[in-house]
Parts: structure tokens; C-alpha cells; sequence
């Protein structure tokens, strides 16, 4: 027998229609007149329900645009307000370019070089400002051609996406202004060291890697991953990275320290920890430092890392600051000369960055105590379980995304610390 689908106001319909289905199913003509009503309720309910979701989801839509439009303006609006600062860049590398007309390059050579150097900053920050004029006028044009095409979603999306890039230009530019350190617009050396503590401290050595490498793709920085130590269970004892870009130190420089991975719950907490130390890698030039041979100790590095006294066979290099107790290495270049000159660079950048932020003028006024504490310091908590949360020890900020932190979205982190440092630093 074939199945009545009791639901359906149309069968329902055609059954109180017929003498035989009614009494059938015991339905009287007055039943079958209050299901028909019921039925015409039912349409009408629906037809109702139509038009309200349409009117919702045009509601929702118009709410949509206009906070489309809301971000656009204001992102329009910042780049508008940066018109002084094209100006003003504009008259600088006006004169800078007046005064290499008027300057005797030859006379001077180390003056010229500064000369050209602030010449080649200038421009670079004019052609950026330019290009964000640009990018602006384009996000303004797109929206009031989408106002004239009566709410063009399409147009809405191709402004919004101008804004978006207008947005991360300026967080960035505004974000190089207060990187004013003597260090900050070179390139970045990046050394991650698993500690002793842990499960697996060397996985976790790994997952800080990721997290810098996918930071650096959304900058557009290419890290390179130049030393790596792999342990037997996965991951890295040490791993080196560089970011051969403009400002990567001065970004990464408040990365410095200990990054503690912990899980389970608060009687039982597993704990893993990972030291991050920051160098800045010079881009066009050498650190000028001059170093006497007889306060360094060289020695080789075997495949497993494993010190030995330096032998031509092993290419990897350690070279260890004796007054200081510094120590770095290198392995990525082919020859055991080339890794030499590149892990002596190593050290002279970072006895440079500690001479600075001690405040001494002659490596010899370094306090030894103070260089070992630098690195100990604890920089940052990545809580897995109970909860999810990043913390961040120096400059007490939380973030509650965790997997987003990990997958490289460290801006708020790098943001803080920059004010941080402007706070802290004194002029």
C-alpha cells in the first residue's frame, strides 16, 4: 500500500477532497474543512517566513556593506592623513639630492656612503608612500562607483581588498618609524636552541621554527633555514634561521629568551622550553668591531654538534668570546674559512647589539652576569591545556588564539614589544 505523507498540506488536501479517503481514515467533512484551513494557515505561515528571511538576509547584507565601507573610509582615511609625511619625505630627498650636487664625493668617502645611504632610505620610504596614495585613491574611487552602481557587491569587495593592503602597509610603516635603534633596519639571524626540560623539547624547537617561517611569508620576508641539528625523536636541538630583509631585527629583536610550551593541568603541568636568540644579520655592510685574537677560542663542530678542536675536515665552526663567555657558531657555508668569517661576524653582531643595550663604549666594560641573564629570561607562554593562550611575559599581553599565534600571526606580540622598548628605552 502505498505511503500518505500525513505532512504534506498538499496530500492533504486532495484526501479531503475525496468521500472514500475521508472515510477511510475516519475524517468527517468537518475535519477534513479544519485541516484545509489548517492548510491554508500553514501556506501563508511560509510565504511569511519567506518573505521575512528575505528581508533578514537583505538586512544582513546591507549591514555587511556598510561595514565594508565603514573599514574602507577609515583605511582611507589613515593613508589621508600620512599626506604630510609624502611631503615632507619629498623635501628631504630633495636636499639630500641638492647636497650630493654640491658634495665632493671623493673628498669624503665615509660621509658620501652616509650621504647615499640616507638618500637610498629617503626614496625608498617616498616611492612607498606614493605607492599607498595610490592604493587609497584606488579603494575611495572603487566605493563611490559601487555607491553609483546602487551597492555593488562585487566593487565593494575589489575596494575592500585595496583598503586591506592599504591597512598592513601602514601598521607596517608606522610600526619601521618607531624601530630607532642603531641595529633595527638590518636583517635578522634567528638561532632556536631546545632546552633540556620536557617531553620533547626538540618538536617544540620545530614548532617555533614554523611559527617565525610563516610570520616572515605574510611580511614577505623569505627565510632561509641555514644550520639545523635534527634530533633522533623529531625536531631540532638547533636550528638557524635568517631573514636577509630590510627591519627583520628590528622586528624580531623582542623574541629574545625562553619560550615555554605548557600542557596538562595545573597539579601535573608537562613543560617544554626552547631558547630564541635574535642577531642581527648586516646587509651591506660588516660589523665594524675589531676583536683581538687571543680573547677568541675556535673550535670545530662535528656533525652531532659535538665540540672538537679545530680541524680543517670539519667545515662547522664555534667561536667562543672569552671575556664575555659569548658563543656562536657556524655550518652553512661549504669551507671551513667561509664558516669562520661568517660565525666571527656572528659574534661581533652580537657583542655589538649587548655593548648597546649595556650602554658601554668598550667591550671591555661588558658585564659578563648580564650577558648570561639576557637569554635566560623568560619571553613568552604558549598554554595548550587547560586552555588555550599565549602570554607574553615583558609586555603582560594575552592572546586567547593560540593556533592562530603558531600559525605566524605574531604582529600583536611584535607590535607590544616595539612599544615596549620605546617606553622603556630612554632617549
Amino acid at each position: 500500500m502505498a505511503k500518505i505523507k500525513t505532512e504534506s498540506p498538499v496530500l492533504l488536501a486532495k484526501g479531503c477532497s475525496s468521500d472514500t479517503f475521508g472515510k477511510k481514515w475516519g475524517y468527517s467533512s468537518t475535519n477534513c474543512l479544519r485541516i484545509t484551513r489548517l492548510q491554508s494557515h500553514l501556506i501563508s505561515l511560509t510565504i511569511r517566513a519567506s518573505q521575512s528571511m528575505e528581508d533578514k538576509n537583505k538586512a544582513y547584507t546591507e549591514l555587511g556593506l556598510f561595514s565594508l565601507k565603514k573599514k574602507i573610509d577609515d583605511a582611507v582615511l589613515r593613508a589621508e592623513m600620512l599626506i604630510p609625511a609624502l611631503e615632507m619625505e619629498e623635501t628631504r630627498q630633495i636636499q639630500q639630492e641638492e647636497m650630493l650636487r654640491e658634495y665632493d664625493l671623493w673628498d669624503n668617502v665615509a660621509k658620501s656612503n652616509e650621504i647615499l645611504n640616507e638618500l637610498g632610505d629617503t626614496t625608498r620610504s617616498v616611492d612607498a608612500l606614493k605607492d599607498l596614495r595610490y592604493k587609497a585613491e584606488e579603494a575611495k574611487l572603487i566605493t563611490q562607483l559601487a555607491d553609483m552602481d546602487a551597492i555593488n557587491y562585487r566593487l565593494f569587495k575589489q575596494a575592500y581588498s585595496a583598503s586591506v593592503d592599504v591597512s598592513k602597509f601602514l601598521d607596517r610603516y608606522e610600526m619601521s618609524k618607531l624601530l630607532s635603534g642603531p641595529y633595527d633596519m638590518e636583517g635578522a639571524c634567528v638561532i632556536i636552541r631546545a632546552g633540556s626540560r620536557g617531553v620533547n623539547p626538540e618538536v617544540w624547537a620545530e614548532q617555533l621554527l614554523s611559527m617565525y617561517r610563516k610570520w616572515g611569508a605574510k611580511q614577505g620576508y623569505e627565510g632561509r633555514i641555514v644550520e639545523k641539528y635534527p634530533s633522533k625523536d623529531g625536531g631540532f636541538k638547533i636550528v638557524t634561521l635568517e631573514f636577509e630583509s630590510e627591519y627583520a631585527y628590528g622586528y624580531l629583536s623582542g623574541e629574545r629568551g625562553v619560550h615555554y610550551m605548557i600542557k596538562g593541568s595545573h597539579n601535573d603541568p608537562e613543560t617544554n622550553l626552547a631558547t630564541v636568540d635574535i642577531i642581527p644579520l648586516f646587509l651591506e655592510t660588516t660589523p665594524d668591531l675589531q676583536l683581538d685574537d687571543n680573547d677568541m677560542v675556535f673550535s670545530s663542530l662535528s656533525p652531532h654538534g659535538e665540540e672538537q678542536l679545530l680541524c680543517r675536515s670539519e667545515p662547522a665552526v664555534s667561536v667562543r668570546h672569552i671575556p664575555t663567555g659569548i658563543e656562536v657558531q657556524s655550518s652553512d657555508e661549504r669551507s671551513h674559512f667561509g664558516n669562520k668569517i661568517k660565525a666571527l661576524n656572528r659574534l661581533k653582531a652580537k657583542l655589538l647589539v649587548i655593548a648597546t643595550e649595556q650602554r658601554v663604549s668598550s667591550l671591555k666594560n661588558i658585564k659578563r652576569d648580564s650577558v648570561s641573564d639576557i637569554l635566560s629570561q623568560e619571553a613568552r607562554r604558549y598554554v595548550f591545556h587547560p586552555y588555550k593562550l599565549v602570554q607574553d611575559v615583558k609586555t603582560g599581553i594575552q592572546l586567547p588564539d593560540l593556533n592562530s599565534v603558531l600559525d605566524g600571526n605574531i604582529e600583536p606580540l611584535i607590535g607590544a614589544n616595539i612599544s615596549f622598548r620605546q617606553t622603556s628605552d630612554p632617549i
